[in-house]
C-alpha cells in the first residue's frame, strides 16, 4: 500500500475526527479512580462516541470486542476492558479511534490513579515528553528515523525502554494505512517525510527492558515480560511545510 497524500479539505474531516477522540478521553478522565471497572470504562467512551454520530473504531476489527484498549500497570497495549477495578496507584492507559464522517482519529493518553509512586510518574512523564519529542521531528523534509531517533535517545537517557514491535501508523479513511512509524531508529534513515501525510506517533515506554509476551489466552493483551509497568501516549498528525498538525487535540 502506498502512502495516501491528504488534501487541506481531507485533513479538516480528519480534525473532526480526533476533536472527538480527544473529547472522549476527557470524557474519561474523571472516571478514572479506585474502584471503577475497565468494562465501564469502556461503556462510557462507546455511549459518548455514539451519541456524537461516530463510530467506534476498534469495536469489531479484527474481533476486537470492545471500543477502548485498555492498559493496566505492565499492559502495553490491546488490553480488553472486563471486571478488573482500578485500585489506588494504578496507571492505566486508554486507546480509542472513532470514525467520524468517513474519517478517522487515533490517540492514547496514560493516567494516574489515585496517588502513584514517584517511579510510575516518572515513567508518565518521559512517556508523554517522548511522544512530543518525536512530534516536533515530524516536520515536511525530514524523515521517519529522524522520528524514532528523538524518541529512542530521550527514553534511553532517562532509562526506560521503547517497545519495538508495537508501532505508528498512517491513518486517515482506514484505521491502517501506510507509513509504518518506528519509534526508534538512526537520524535520517527510512521514508522522507511530506506534507499531507497522516500518520500517528504512539511510543509505548517500559519502565524495565523493551521485550513483550503476548497473552495467549485472550489473543490481544501485551504486556511487558518482565513484568515492569508500560505507558503510552498518542496523537494523529498531518504533515506540513513547517511545524506538524496534531489533529486529536480537543
Amino acid at each position: 500500500m502506498s502512502v495516501v497524500l491528504r488534501s487541506r479539505q481531507q485533513i479538516a474531516l480528519m480534525r473532526a475526527a480526533g476533536r472527538l477522540v480527544a473529547a472522549t478521553l476527557d470524557a474519561l478522565r474523571e472516571h478514572v479512580r479506585p474502584g471503577v471497572t475497565t468494562r465501564e470504562l469502556d461503556r462510557i467512551a462507546e455511549q459518548f462516541v455514539r451519541k456524537h454520530g461516530a463510530i467506534p473504531a476498534y469495536k469489531g476489527y479484527r474481533g476486537f470486542p470492545a471500543t477502548i484498549c485498555v492498559a493496566v500497570n505492565n499492559v502495553i497495549c490491546h488490553g480488553i476492558p472486563g471486571n478488573q477495578r482500578l485500585k489506588e496507584g494504578d496507571i492505566v492507559g486508554i486507546d480509542i479511534g472513532v470514525r467520524l464522517n468517513g474519517w478517522y482519529g487515533d490517540a492514547c493518553i496514560t493516567l494516574p490513579v489515585g496517588t502513584i509512586s514517584p517511579e510510575a510518574q516518572r515513567l508518565l512523564e518521559v512517556a508523554e515528553e517522548a511522544m512530543w519529542r518525536g512530534i516536533r521531528a515530524a516536520r515536511g523534509g525530514a524523515h521517519l528515523g529522524d522520528i524514532g531517533a528523538a524518541i529512542q535517545t530521550y527514553v534511553e537517557a532517562n532509562g526506560f525502554s521503547v517497545v519495538r514491535e508495537w508501532t505508528g501508523h498512517g491513518v486517515g479513511q482506514l484505521l491502517h494505512e501506510e507509513p509504518t512509524v518506528l519509534h526508534y531508529g538512526k537520524p535520517g534513515s527510512g521514508m522522507r517525510l511530506r506534507p499531507g501525510m497522516t500518520f500517528t506517533i504512539e511510543p509505548m515506554i517500559n519502565a524495565g527492558g523493551p521485550e513483550a509476551v503476548l497473552d495467549k489466552t485472550d489473543g490481544w493483551t501485551v504486556r511487558t515480560a518482565d513484568g515492569s509497568l508500560s505507558a503510552q501516549f498518542e496523537h494523529t498528525i498531518a504533515i506540513t511545510e513547517g511545524e506538524p498538525e496534531i489533529l486529536t487535540l480537543p
